[in-house]
């Protein structure tokens, strides 16, 4: 059974939240909080899988309220679910420890499987945060690092990639390893779905 405390100054959110979660199989909402000074000795003394945390709240906010709840019950992961999805608020999170950053534009089925996600110990970043994270003008990637990224959008492994631009594999990592400090992504996943949303825009 999968353990969870919601935490949202807006009573009428978690109660709408913990509806939506009553439908899914093996989950259970264990407790509520409207603000994060009460949710870190709930997680405490609870310990539950995941906290479900608001970004905007009065007092601590979602940043401060994540990193409290990581230092009070290190097991348990936190998925923020927020209406703001601009980088300058994504990134803090990130750092403070979120597990996990979605929009309240997430439709239910979305809400629902981006918590199995997290609580699998996968990160889940909203398509729209993840874009957000940082956007470096074209003078901020080599061509050659962008004739990298464009073939990580077309899914080709590294050593396709080395045969394509004749280079070598050890040359394509660097080139990603670039990619992934310049843009803030933590993996090639993150860096595939940052490739093909540019392309998708019709974006360099």
């Amino acid at each position: 059974m999968l353990r969870i405390v919601l935490v949202d100054d807006h009573a009428v959110v978690r109660q709408g939240l913990a509806a939506l979660l009553s439908t899914a199989p093996d989950v259970e909402v264990v407790g509520e909080a409207a603000c994060g000074e009460d949710a870190v000795p709930l997680c405490r003394s609870l310990g539950p899988d995941l906290a479900l945390v608001d970004l905007i709240m009065p007092g601590m906010d979602g940043v401060a309220t994540t990193q409290a709840i990581k230092s009070a019950s290190p097991a348990t992961r936190v998925l923020l679910l927020t209406s703001y999805g601009e980088g300058d608020l994504v990134q803090p999170a990130l750092a403070a420890g979120a597990d996990g950053y979605l929009l309240k534009t997430a439709s239910a089925e979305g809400v629902v499987q981006a918590i199995l996600s997290v609580a699998r110990g996968q990160q889940v970043l909203d398509p729209v945060a993840l874009q957000a994270l940082r956007d470096p003008g074209p003078e901020e990637i080599s061509v050659r690092e962008r004739e990298v990224l464009h073939l990580v959008a077309e899914g080709l492994s590294n050593a396709d990639i080395a045969q394509r631009l004749s280079i070598t594999v050890r040359t394509v990592k660097a080139h990603i390893s670039n990619l992934l400090q310049k843009l803030s992504l933590s993996d090639r996943t993150q860096l595939a779905i940052y490739a093909l949303q540019r392309r998708n825009q019709g974006r360099p």
